[in-house]
C-alpha cells in the first residue's frame, strides 16, 4: 500500500484543483490561466489598491500650496516632485486613481449596458427594433467621437463626474453595440433558443437568461475596451481644460504642467507620474483585453500548448500515473 500512496495523494490534488477549476465559469478559468490577463489583472489590482488605500499614504492635501516647497523635483520628501505652487505631486497621483478609475468604469458600465441592452435585444427581436438599433449605432459610428465629445464638453456649463460620465457613456456605446448585435445574431438561431422560445419564454428571458450569459466574455471584452477608452478620452478632455479643473486627476494634473510650461522650465515631474500611472491603467487593460481575446478565440488560445507542457512536466515528476490522472480531470 506504501508504494501507492504517492499516486493516491497526486490524484486527490489534481481532484482539488478540478473542483476548484469548476467552480468558475470555464471562461474564467481560462482567463486565470491566460498569462497575459494574469499580468494584466495583477498589474490592474495593484492600481486599483493604491487608489483604494490612497487617503493614508498621501502626504498632504493635493491642492494645498505651499510656495516654500514650489518646483523640487523627486525625493524623500517628496516622492513624485511638488508643482510650481507647492503642491504635491504623489498625492495628486494616489488620490487621483480614484476619480480616474472611478470615471473610467462608470463610462464603461454606462456604454457596455447599452451596447448590450440595445445590440442584443435588437438582434433577438428583429424587425423595426432592430432597424432602428442600426439606425442609431450607423449614426454614432459615422459621427467622429472626439471632436463630438470636445464639441459636448466646450457647451456644458457643469462638467462634473457625472457629466463626465454621461457624454463618455451615451457617445462610446455604438461600436460594441454592432459587434454584440452580430454574435447574438449568430446565436439566436441556437436549439437552446429556440427550445426557450418553443417553451413559450418572454423576450427578455430569452435575452437576458438565455442569449446573454453565453455572450458574457464577449460583453466582458467590451467592458475592457471601452474602459481604457473611457479614462484615456477622460483624460485627454481635461488636459484639453474640457472638464472640472477643481477636480483631483490625473488629466487635470497634466493640464495644469502644460499650463505652466514645467517641461521648458526643466521640471518634468509634473508630466511624467501622472502620465506613467495613466499609462500603466490602460497597458494593464490591454492586457487583459489580449487574455480575453485568446480565450474567447480558440485560433489565439495557447491552451493546448500550456496542456501539453504540464502533461511533459508531470511526466517528469510524477510518472505515467500522474499524466493519467491529470487526463482523468
Amino acid at each position: 500500500m506504501s508504494q501507492l500512496q504517492p499516486i493516491d495523494v497526486a490524484y486527490t490534488g489534481v481532484q482539488r484543483q478540478s473542483r476548484r477549476s469548476r467552480a468558475l465559469p470555464g471562461w474564467l478559468s481560462l482567463l486565470l490561466h491566460n498569462p497575459k490577463a494574469v499580468f494584466g489583472l495583477a498589474l490592474l489590482g495593484f492600481v486599483v489598491v493604491i487608489a483604494l488605500i490612497a487617503p493614508l499614504i498621501s502626504v498632504s492635501n493635493p491642492t494645498d500650496f505651499n510656495l516654500l516647497a514650489a518646483r523640487q523635483a523627486p525625493s524623500w520628501h517628496h516622492l513624485f516632485g511638488t508643482t510650481d505652487q507647492g503642491s504635491d505631486i504623489f498625492s495628486q497621483v494616489v488620490l487621483g486613481a480614484r476619480r480616474s478609475l472611478i470615471l473610467g468604469v462608470a463610462a464603461a458600465g454606462l456604454a457596455t449596458f447599452l451596447a448590450a441592452t440595445l445590440g442584443i435585444f435588437g438582434a433577438y427581436a428583429g424587425g423595426a427594433i432592430d432597424e432602428v438599433v442600426n439606425f442609431l449605432t450607423s449614426i454614432f459610428l459615422v459621427i467622429p467621437t472626439i471632436p463630438l465629445l470636445v464639441v459636448i464638453s466646450g457647451y456644458l456649463k457643469q462638467r462634473g463626474m457625472l457629466t463626465m460620465v454621461l457624454v463618455l457613456g451615451l457617445t462610446l456605446w455604438a461600436f460594441e453595440a454592432r459587434i454584440l448585435r452580430g454574435q447574438a445574431l449568430s446565436i439566436k438561431n441556437r436549439d437552446f433558443v429556440l427550445a426557450a422560445r418553443v417553451a413559450g419564454e418572454s423576450t427578455w428571458r430569452i435575452v437576458f437568461g438565455e442569449i446573454m450569459p453565453n455572450m458574457i466574455s464577449r460583453i466582458a471584452a467590451a467592458l475592457v475596451l471601452v474602459f481604457y477608452i473611457a479614462i484615456l478620452t477622460a483624460s485627454g478632455l481635461q488636459f484639453l481644460w474640457l472638464g472640472n479643473m477643481n477636480d483631483v486627476s490625473w488629466g487635470v494634473t497634466m493640464y495644469w504642467a502644460q499650463q505652466l510650461s514645467t517641461v521648458l522650465q526643466g521640471e518634468w515631474w509634473p508630466f511624467f507620474f501622472p502620465g506613467l500611472a495613466l499609462a500603466l491603467t490602460v497597458a494593464a487593460l490591454v492586457f487583459i483585453l489580449a487574455g480575453i481575446d485568446e480565450v474567447s478565440n480558440p485560433r489565439l488560445r495557447q491552451y493546448r500548448k500550456r496542456r501539453l507542457f504540464k502533461r511533459l512536466t508531470l511526466g517528469l515528476v510524477g510518472g505515467h500515473a500522474a499524466v493519467r490522472a491529470e487526463e482523468a480531470s
